[in-house]
């Protein structure tokens, strides 16, 4: 199965993601962000910024399962986040889908994000992907790789070009905020900014 293709350490399964094809209905996005996320203390990949970076709780209870299931929670009480869960079954893990390219549905998309002022900038960041592709928390827990599901994962051949592929810290998470888990596709206009967190330690300037 292509979810096993993702039960590996976090900025592995991140890599993985890229370039794959991220289906809701009609619309469908080329995934160009993501960020990596680890589990609890127990775990191998403890990540205090991660949901699960506490243990399990029926919130982040997916991420805790076998990979390639859609975790969705809201940010804000307003934006809906996209996630693909990763490592093996009952190892906590997962990754934010962060941005992507519209590829298909660009009528529905646009209708779902007035405010785009470009194609570029439809799924530009993890709330505007969620809003274009209509994802809702009731899509919780839907197997990405079930072939009948709504929602659908489809992977890409693997990126093996290290010059097509960036690595940096995390948006806005206070915690872990230097761990470099965010990747993204150094060729694509849909790529968010980075936006350090006001709580996350200051970096040290060389003196």
């Amino acid at each position: 199965m292509s979810a096993e293709k993702l039960a590996v350490e976090p900025p592995a399964a991140a890599r993985r993601l890229l370039g794959a094809t991220l289906w809701s209905g009609p619309v469908a996005v080329r995934i160009v962000e993501v960020e990596a996320y680890g589990g609890d203390p127990a775990g191998p990949w403890h990540d205090p910024a991660a949901h699960s970076g506490r243990g399990r709780t029926p919130r982040n209870a997916v991420m805790f399962g076998p990979p390639g299931v859609l975790y969705v929670y809201f940010s804000y009480g307003m934006h809906t986040c996209v996630n693909v869960t990763s490592g093996p079954d009952g190892v906590a893990s997962a990754v934010l889908i962060r941005a992507g390219e519209v590829i298909a549905g660009h009528e529905t998309a646009r209708a779902r994000r007035p405010a785009a002022r470009t194609d570029a900038g439809l799924a530009k960041g993890p709330g505007n992907l969620g809003s274009a592709l209509g994802i809702t928390l009731a899509d919780y827990g839907t197997p990405l790789f079930d072939p009948g599901a709504a929602i659908r994962l489809e992977l890409g051949p693997e990126i093996t070009d290290s010059a097509a592929v960036a690595v940096g810290p995390r948006v806005g998470v206070s915690l872990a905020a230097d761990r470099p888990w965010r990747l993204w596709l150094t060729d694509s206009p849909a790529v968010s900014a980075y936006r350090r967190s006001p709580r996350a330690p200051k970096l040290e300037r060389p003196a």
